[in-house]
C-alpha cells in the first residue's frame, strides 16, 4: 500500500489536489456494518487519495483502528493511515502499535498528543510513555517503515496558552523531527488558515499542508465539537445556525454550502489538500466534491 508522502508529492508535481477522509471507530457491529459496507464504498466512487482512522481516548479503540484501516486497504483498495496518540501508552505500548500495523500492511501513521481521558482535564504523561507528539513522530521515525502525518491547529492549539504563533513554531519544529504531511484541525474562517500557512511557510516549513474541513451537520453537534477543540464559529454562521435552530435537514443543508464555499475560496488559494472529517457519514462530503468538481466518478 502506498505511502501518503507519495500521493503528496506526485500531487505536487501534477499539481493536483489531495482529498481525503477521516473516521471513527463505531461502537456497534451495526454501525460498523454501515461504515464498511455503506459509507466507505459511497465515498470511494468519487476517489478520495486517502482515509484514515481515528484512535479513541486513551487507546481504547487500538484494536478497531487498526482493523478498520487493514479492511479499507484490503477490501476497499484505499491506502489509509492509522491515529496514534501518546495518551496512556508507555514507548513498549507504542512500539507493539507500531509493529502490529506494519505486520498488517500499514504503512501511514498519523502521530498525535491526543486528549485527556474522560473525566481527566489536562494532559498528564503516562508513566514510561511519551509528554509531547514531537516524541512520538521521532519514535515512528526510528521504528522506520512509515509515513508519519501531524496535526496542525490554524487557531493554536486549545492547550498552548503562549499564543498561536508560539504553538506554529514547535509544529515546524516537530515536522523537523520527521513529519512529512500536517492535518489541520477543522475551521471555519479560511484566513485563520491562510495566516497558519503563511507563518509555517514563512518558518521555512515546507512539508504539505492539507486543510481540514467538516460540513456541519447540527447546530447542537458543531458548537460541542468547536469548544472542546478551541476552534471559533464566525458569528454569521452562528447567526445562520441559530435561526435554523433544530431543524437538521436545513443544517445539514447549510453545511454542504458554507463548506462548499469554504473549500472553493482555499483551492484558488492553492490549498495542497481538503481533509474531510466525515463523522462517518457519506453524503454531505460526496455532493461538496460533486459541487467543487472533485469528485472522480469512480463508481
Amino acid at each position: 500500500m502506498r505511502f501518503i508522502r507519495d500521493i503528496f508529492a506526485e500531487a505536487r508535481e501534477a499539481g493536483e489536489v489531495v482529498v481525503s477522509c477521516e473516521f471513527f471507530p463505531t461502537k456497534t457491529p451495526e454501525g460498523e456494518r454501515s461504515l464498511l459496507e455503506k459509507t466507505i464504498p459511497r465515498l470511494k466512487t468519487v476517489g478520495p487519495a486517502f482515509c484514515s482512522v481515528t484512535y479513541g481516548a486513551g487507546g481504547s479503540t487500538r484494536g478497531k483502528t487498526l482493523d478498520i484501516v487493514e479492511t479499507i486497504q484490503c477490501e476497499h483498495g484505499l491506502p489509509a493511515m492509522a491515529h496514534l496518540t501518546c495518551v496512556g501508552s508507555t514507548r513498549d505500548d507504542i512500539q507493539g502499535f507500531l509493529n502490529e500495523a506494519q505486520s498488517r500492511g500499514i504503512r501511514n501513521i498519523l502521530a498525535l498528543r491526543g486528549d485527556p481521558p474522560a473525566g481527566e482535564v489536562e494532559f498528564v504523561k503516562p508513566e514510561g510513555g511519551f509528554e509531547f507528539s514531537y516524541q512520538l513522530v521521532e519514535a515512528i521515525r526510528g521504528h522506520g517503515g512509515f509515513s508519519i502525518g501531524t496535526a496542525g491547529f490554524p487557531e493554536g492549539h486549545i492547550a498552548c496558552t503562549e499564543g498561536r504563533e508560539v504553538d506554529w513554531r514547535r509544529l515546524k519544529e516537530k515536522v523537523d523531527c520527521g513529519a512529512d504531511f500536517v492535518i489541520t484541525q477543522l475551521f471555519f474562517d479560511n484566513d485563520d488558515f491562510f495566516r497558519f500557512r503563511d507563518h509555517l511557510r514563512g518558518l521555512g516549513m515546507d512539508k504539505p499542508i492539507t486543510a481540514g474541513i467538516i460540513p456541519v451537520l447540527s447546530g447542537q453537534q458543531i458548537r460541542r465539537f468547536t469548544s472542546l477543540c478551541g476552534a471559533r464559529l464566525p458569528s454569521p454562521m452562528t447567526d445562520r445556525l441559530d435561526e435554523l435552530g433544530d431543524d437538521n435537514d436545513a443544517v445539514r443543508e447549510f453545511g454542504i454550502e458554507y463548506a462548499t464555499k469554504q473549500c472553493r475560496a482555499l483551492l484558488e488559494s492553492g490549498v495542497e489538500g481538503l481533509h474531510f472529517y466525515t463523522l462517518n457519514k457519506s453524503n454531505s462530503t460526496v455532493r461538496i466534491l460533486e459541487n467543487l468538481g472533485l469528485a472522480k466518478d469512480l463508481s
